[in-house]
Protein backbone atom coordinates (compact mmCIF):
# COMPACT_ATOMS: atom_id res chain seq x y z
CA UNK A 1 0.00 0.00 0.00
CA UNK A 2 1.48 3.34 -1.05
CA UNK A 3 1.81 6.49 1.01
CA UNK A 4 -0.91 8.10 -1.13
CA UNK A 5 -3.34 5.36 -0.13
CA UNK A 6 -2.53 5.99 3.52
CA UNK A 7 -3.05 9.72 3.00
CA UNK A 8 -6.41 9.17 1.29
CA UNK A 9 -7.55 6.97 4.14
CA UNK A 10 -5.90 8.83 7.03
CA UNK A 11 -6.67 12.43 6.07
CA UNK A 12 -10.43 12.20 6.73
CA UNK A 13 -9.78 10.29 9.96
CA UNK A 14 -7.31 12.81 11.38
CA UNK A 15 -9.26 15.86 10.27
CA UNK A 16 -12.52 14.28 11.42
CA UNK A 17 -11.00 13.71 14.85
CA UNK A 18 -9.72 17.29 14.89
CA UNK A 19 -13.20 18.58 14.14
CA UNK A 20 -14.85 16.20 16.63
CA UNK A 21 -12.56 17.10 19.54
CA UNK A 22 -12.71 20.80 18.63
CA UNK A 23 -16.51 20.68 18.81
CA UNK A 24 -16.23 19.18 22.29
CA UNK A 25 -13.72 21.89 23.24
CA UNK A 26 -16.02 24.52 21.72
CA UNK A 27 -18.96 23.31 23.82
CA UNK A 28 -16.97 23.36 27.06
CA UNK A 29 -15.36 26.74 26.36
CA UNK A 30 -18.67 28.27 25.26
CA UNK A 31 -20.38 27.02 28.42
CA UNK A 32 -17.62 28.43 30.63
CA UNK A 33 -17.58 31.74 28.74
CA UNK A 34 -21.35 32.06 29.12
CA UNK A 35 -21.13 31.29 32.84
CA UNK A 36 -18.27 33.75 33.34
CA UNK A 37 -20.11 36.49 31.42
CA UNK A 38 -23.39 35.91 33.28
CA UNK A 39 -22.17 35.37 36.83
CA UNK A 40 -18.68 36.95 36.78
CA UNK A 41 -17.51 34.01 38.90
CA UNK A 42 -14.13 33.39 37.32
CA UNK A 43 -11.15 33.10 39.63
CA UNK A 44 -9.03 35.59 37.69
CA UNK A 45 -8.98 37.55 34.46
CA UNK A 46 -6.32 35.12 33.27
CA UNK A 47 -8.71 32.18 33.66
CA UNK A 48 -11.48 33.99 31.77
CA UNK A 49 -9.15 35.17 28.99
CA UNK A 50 -7.61 31.71 28.48
CA UNK A 51 -11.04 30.11 28.20
CA UNK A 52 -12.06 32.73 25.62
CA UNK A 53 -8.87 32.09 23.64
CA UNK A 54 -9.63 28.37 23.63
CA UNK A 55 -13.12 29.21 22.37
CA UNK A 56 -11.57 31.15 19.47
CA UNK A 57 -9.02 28.43 18.76
CA UNK A 58 -11.65 25.70 18.67
CA UNK A 59 -13.81 27.73 16.25
CA UNK A 60 -10.71 28.36 14.09
CA UNK A 61 -9.92 24.65 14.04
CA UNK A 62 -13.47 23.58 13.18
CA UNK A 63 -13.85 26.07 10.32
CA UNK A 64 -10.38 25.67 8.83
CA UNK A 65 -10.24 21.88 9.20
CA UNK A 66 -13.64 21.65 7.52
CA UNK A 67 -12.41 23.83 4.66
CA UNK A 68 -9.22 21.81 4.25
CA UNK A 69 -11.20 18.59 4.28
CA UNK A 70 -13.41 20.03 1.52
CA UNK A 71 -10.33 21.14 -0.45
CA UNK A 72 -8.85 17.67 -0.11
CA UNK A 73 -11.90 16.01 -1.68
CA UNK A 74 -13.05 18.64 -4.20
CA UNK A 75 -9.81 20.29 -5.36
CA UNK A 76 -6.98 17.78 -4.81
CA UNK A 77 -4.63 19.45 -7.31
CA UNK A 78 -5.38 23.05 -6.27
CA UNK A 79 -2.87 25.32 -4.57
CA UNK A 80 -5.19 25.17 -1.54
CA UNK A 81 -4.46 21.43 -1.31
CA UNK A 82 -0.71 21.87 -1.68
CA UNK A 83 1.79 20.69 0.88
CA UNK A 84 2.80 24.32 1.54
CA UNK A 85 -0.80 25.33 2.20
CA UNK A 86 -1.28 22.46 4.65
CA UNK A 87 1.99 23.22 6.42
CA UNK A 88 1.02 26.88 6.79
CA UNK A 89 -2.43 26.07 8.13
CA UNK A 90 -1.21 23.33 10.47
CA UNK A 91 1.70 25.39 11.82
CA UNK A 92 -0.59 28.30 12.66
CA UNK A 93 -3.09 25.92 14.23
CA UNK A 94 -0.29 24.22 16.16
CA UNK A 95 0.86 27.60 17.50
CA UNK A 96 -2.70 28.41 18.58
CA UNK A 97 -3.17 25.07 20.35
CA UNK A 98 0.27 25.20 21.97
CA UNK A 99 -0.57 28.61 23.40
CA UNK A 100 -4.09 27.52 24.41
CA UNK A 101 -3.11 24.25 26.08
CA UNK A 102 -0.05 25.70 27.82
CA UNK A 103 -1.90 28.78 29.05
CA UNK A 104 -4.85 26.90 30.55
CA UNK A 105 -2.41 24.42 32.12
CA UNK A 106 -0.52 27.35 33.61
CA UNK A 107 -3.68 28.93 35.04
CA UNK A 108 -4.77 25.63 36.57
CA UNK A 109 -1.33 24.80 37.89
CA UNK A 110 -1.10 21.61 35.82
CA UNK A 111 -4.57 20.32 36.58
CA UNK A 112 -7.04 20.40 39.43
CA UNK A 113 -7.98 17.85 42.03
CA UNK A 114 -11.69 18.55 42.25
CA UNK A 115 -12.14 16.73 45.55
CA UNK A 116 -9.89 19.06 47.55
CA UNK A 117 -9.75 22.41 45.72
CA UNK A 118 -12.27 25.17 46.39
CA UNK A 119 -10.88 28.03 44.31
CA UNK A 120 -12.17 27.16 40.84
CA UNK A 121 -15.96 26.87 40.59
CA UNK A 122 -16.05 24.85 37.36
CA UNK A 123 -13.32 22.38 38.28
CA UNK A 124 -14.46 19.43 36.15
CA UNK A 125 -15.11 21.57 33.09
CA UNK A 126 -11.72 23.28 33.40
CA UNK A 127 -9.96 19.91 33.69
CA UNK A 128 -11.81 18.68 30.60
CA UNK A 129 -10.92 21.88 28.75
CA UNK A 130 -7.26 21.35 29.55
CA UNK A 131 -7.31 17.66 28.64
CA UNK A 132 -9.03 18.12 25.29
CA UNK A 133 -6.70 21.03 24.44
CA UNK A 134 -3.72 18.69 24.82
CA UNK A 135 -5.47 15.94 22.79
CA UNK A 136 -6.05 18.38 19.93
CA UNK A 137 -2.45 19.59 20.20
CA UNK A 138 -1.25 15.98 19.82
CA UNK A 139 -3.46 15.48 16.75
CA UNK A 140 -2.20 18.68 15.12
CA UNK A 141 1.40 17.71 15.90
CA UNK A 142 0.84 14.31 14.29
CA UNK A 143 -0.70 15.96 11.22
CA UNK A 144 2.28 18.34 10.86
CA UNK A 145 4.72 15.43 11.01
CA UNK A 146 2.81 13.50 8.34
CA UNK A 147 2.53 16.53 6.05
CA UNK A 148 6.23 17.30 6.55
CA UNK A 149 7.10 13.75 5.52
CA UNK A 150 4.80 14.17 2.54
CA UNK A 151 6.58 17.43 1.69
CA UNK A 152 9.95 15.67 1.73
CA UNK A 153 8.61 12.97 -0.57
CA UNK A 154 7.11 15.62 -2.88
CA UNK A 155 10.44 17.44 -3.00
CA UNK A 156 12.20 14.19 -3.92
CA UNK A 157 9.59 13.60 -6.60
CA UNK A 158 10.33 17.06 -8.02
CA UNK A 159 7.03 18.73 -7.11
CA UNK A 160 8.38 20.69 -4.16
CA UNK A 161 6.10 21.97 -1.44
CA UNK A 162 3.84 23.62 -4.04
CA UNK A 163 2.84 20.16 -5.21
CA UNK A 164 -0.38 18.48 -4.18
CA UNK A 165 -0.71 16.54 -0.94
CA UNK A 166 -1.66 13.46 -2.99
CA UNK A 167 0.40 12.62 -6.06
Amino acid sequence: MSFDDHMRRGHPIVFGLLIFFSIIELAIAAFLTAQFNTHHNYFSDAERDRVQFILFTSIWTIVMSGLYMAFFFTMPSSVLSSVASYIGFLLLTWIFWTAAAASITSVLGGGLNCTIQTVFIYCGQLNALEGFAWVIWILVTFAIIVVAIRGLLAARRGDGVKGPLIA
